[in-house]
């Protein structure tokens, strides 16, 4: 009860109200949260504290930044989703918010797109050498056909777009990546397609901030030939999905192109069937199948494992 009782009194504030109806929308920054208000940045500070201290709002430190949320479990979590329907929706404040948190949306998605642009060639460059994205991503979603995910983590997910492509089949998606400019990136493309089930955290991809088990699914997309022990990242893989959860590790097969490493930054150069059910063992992973996906030099292959 007592849990209830400080949920009830962090929220009965008209400011803590708008904060919780602008943070129901997504991720926001004290300084964003400050612009919308219009309130000085010490006194938003004090509401967030109090409202995360209550188990409302959760807290995702990036950086400098911090970003805040409308908590995603727990007793403060129910409160808010019962709380959330009956803020009237032609609330003349709450208006406003709405529209001062399109302008921030539109600045922070004009960022984003100015350094997709800029450095857009780097995969502009490997795609023209494999198989179509579009098929790639129709695999994947094959991948996920029957089963009923509520938990999902994309590992160095970059652009967001394998938490677009799967938004539809799962209650709850999370991308980890370490590049701010990258989770910028994703967030504006997430908050475009709709997606507000689907979050992006910084994090280092060998050290999930995860818990153990905490995950029906785990997607690998064109990160392993990138890291310097692919087979770490299949372990930590592995430590967050459950019994029965299953990990989509999507690469490159072996391939003779030098120039990815010198230009593109790869580490590895694709790897064999052998190498990766070498990996998925190790991690305690049973092989679930794979599709390979020929392109012109490069194939692109998806592995599949569950978890024993």
């Amino acid at each position: 009860m007592e849990k209830v009782l400080a949920g009830l009194r962090a929220a009965a504030e008209p400011t803590r109200l708008r904060l919780l109806s602008l943070l129901a929308l997504g991720d926001l920054t004290v300084s964003e949260l400050t612009h919308i208000l219009g309130q000085s940045q010490p006194r938003v500070s004090r509401h967030l504290k109090l409202m995360c201290d209550s188990g409302l709002l959760d807290r995702f430190p990036e950086g400098a930044w911090v970003f805040y949320r409308v908590a995603a479990a727990g007793v403060g979590a129910d409160l808010a989703r019962t709380l959330l329907p009956l803020l009237p929706p032609d609330d003349a404040t709450l208006g406003l918010d709405r529209q001062r948190l399109d302008a921030v949306r539109a600045a922070r998605a004009a960022r984003a797109q100015t350094y997709f642009t800029e450095n857009a060639s780097r995969w502009d460059r490997i795609r023209s050498l494999q198989v179509d994205d579009s098929l790639v991503e129709r695999a994947l979603v094959q991948a996920f056909a029957g089963r009923a995910v509520a938990d999902l983590v994309d590992m160095g997910t970059g652009t967001g777009r394998v938490l677009e492509v799967l938004a539809p089949h799962v209650r709850h998606g999370v991308g980890i990546d370490l590049s701010r400019e990258m989770l910028a990136v994703a967030r504006a493309n997430l908050e475009r397609a709709g997606c507000r089930h689907c979050m992006v955290r910084q994090g280092d991809i060998t050290q999930l901030p995860l818990a153990d088990g905490s995950a029906d699914a785990v997607t690998i997309h064109q990160v392993l030939h990138y890291a310097a022990d692919p087979a770490a990242v299949v372990a930590e893989a592995a430590r967050v999905l459950r019994p029965g959860g299953l990990l989509v590790a999507v690469d490159l097969a072996p391939h003779d192109l030098e120039m990815l490493r010198d230009q593109h930054a790869h580490r590895r150069l694709g790897f064999s069937d052998a190498e990766v059910a070498g990996w998925f063992a190790a991690a305690g992973l049973v092989p679930d199948g794979q599709s390979r996906l020929a392109g012109d030099p490069l194939t692109v292959v998806l592995w599949r494992a569950v978890k024993s």
